[in-house]
């Protein structure tokens, strides 16, 4: 049965789509909300206080980020920091040729449609099984008419991490501006954005335990950018009276991310959590891994790498007949486990798109009758191994309950 109380997290395993805040986000939130609430662009006392208290924000997100503070861009989410990323850099220069990948986010999707309209080129640069990109075919695109890449880093649906560094090298070789879509990366590693050598970086707060309605824009120092919302807030970049209440909920949340990975020696503790769950679910008939493997326990691994909160599956029946991923979420809702059939904002992309099949596997390379059939388990820190001893028991009595009515049975 579902948990009498939705304060009781023990079973909500969708951190990919969206994590709860912390109780330090709310605390820190609640007290900025009482001292800073007031318009940041005011002159006057009350607003000079809300303003030191963004700029505040700003320097440490950016600090813990590594990047300047003048390169950062509050935006109301990731989905907005995107679009600005893409369109506000291709309107710098006449039409060309963008070049992402067959797995991006549907915002990428969506900022890269718009510039179809406006007469850019598009080139998806394709992926392996795992979902990793060709970096030889990448290499063949980054000549003209390329004016932008932008990538995700790390794959919400799949778990898949690109191979950034090399594809950063390449792009600085070829004189090309590079975004990154770190969404559900950070939080889960130390990242600096200079190091990277990535011209554009977009990440949000809610992924990481602090607020939704919020998320940022990194820029290097001298990448030129159009504004999608005229006015005279963050540098003239994004109009619009700033969230500073969010804004400090986002450093806490990272503050507190940093804090874990720091104690780890820089490596997220949920892998050890998630890599026993692992075992004993690809144990159950009819479950299998999508996406990369795990690392090994020393890091390594020769060509793939996957995000360390992530489990994604492909679940059927004992005989092999594809099982609907949206069905097993409610059949796992039912017995109290909150989980995803792949991203949160793919099921909404339109109505039509609803039932369709996942666009990510198909890019995987998956037989069309398989491609409903993903089911994604993603962890936070608020859990611990007690609360997923029965996640495998949950799974295998959802797929049974699925497999008595399937074809073929």
């Amino acid at each position: 049965m579902p948990p009498e109380s939705l304060q009781d997290l023990s079973g909500y395993l969708d951190a990919c789509a969206t994590s709860p805040p912390t109780e330090g986000v709310v605390r820190v939130m609640a007290a900025a909300q009482s001292s800073a609430w007031a318009n940041p662009s005011s002159l006057h006392g009350f607003g000079l206080r809300a303003s030191e208290l963004l700029e505040r924000s700003r320097g440490r997100l950016a600090e813990l980020l590594g990047a300047s503070q003048h390169d950062l861009i509050f935006c109301s989410g990731a989905s907005e920091a995107i679009h600005l990323a893409l369109l506000g850099q291709a309107g710098m220069a006449p039409p060309g040729r963008l070049v992402i990948s067959p797995v991006e986010h549907p915002a990428t999707i969506a900022a890269a449609e718009t510039l179809l309209r406006q007469g850019w080129e598009v080139a998806k640069v394709p992926v392996d099984h795992c979902g990793v990109i060709d970096l030889v075919t990448l290499h063949e695109l980054l000549e003209p008419p390329t004016r932008l890449v932008s990538l995700i880093w790390g794959q919400s649906e799949v778990g898949t991490l690109q191979p950034l560094e090399t594809v950063s090298r390449l792009c600085r070789s070829a004189g090309i501006p590079l975004h990154i879509d770190a969404v559900q990366v950070v939080g889960h590693r130390l990242v600096s954005a200079d190091a990277l050598g990535v011209d554009l970086l977009s990440c949000t707060a809610h992924k990481l335990g602090g607020p939704r309605g919020i998320g940022l824009l990194l820029r290097r120092r001298g990448v030129g950018l159009l504004p999608l919302i005229g006015g005279a807030q963050e540098g003239g970049l994004r109009g619009g009276t700033e969230a500073v209440v969010l804004a400090a909920g986002f450093v806490q949340a990272l503050e507190e991310a940093h804090e874990r990975l720091r104690s780890f020696s820089g490596l997220d503790p949920l892998a050890a959590l998630r890599d026993p769950l692992l075992a004993r679910l690809l144990e159950l008939p009819g479950v299998s891994l999508s996406g990369p493997a795990p690392e090994d326990r020393e890091g390594r691994l020769p060509h793939h790498s996957r995000l360390p909160h992530h489990i994604s599956l492909v679940v059927t029946t004992a005989s092999g007949v594809p099982l609907p991923g949206r069905e097993l979420v409610r059949g796992l809702w039912r017995q109290g486990l909150a989980v995803s059939s792949g991203s949160a904002c793919s099921a909404i992309v339109s109505p039509a798109s609803r039932g369709g099949g996942s666009a990510v596997l198909r890019a995987l390379g998956y037989p069309e009758s398989h491609c409903a059939s993903g089911l994604r388990i993603s962890l936070g820190p608020w859990l611990c191994p007690a609360d997923l001893e029965r996640v495998p028991g949950a799974l295998e009595q959802a797929r049974r309950d699925l497999e008595t009515s399937a074809p073929g049975h």
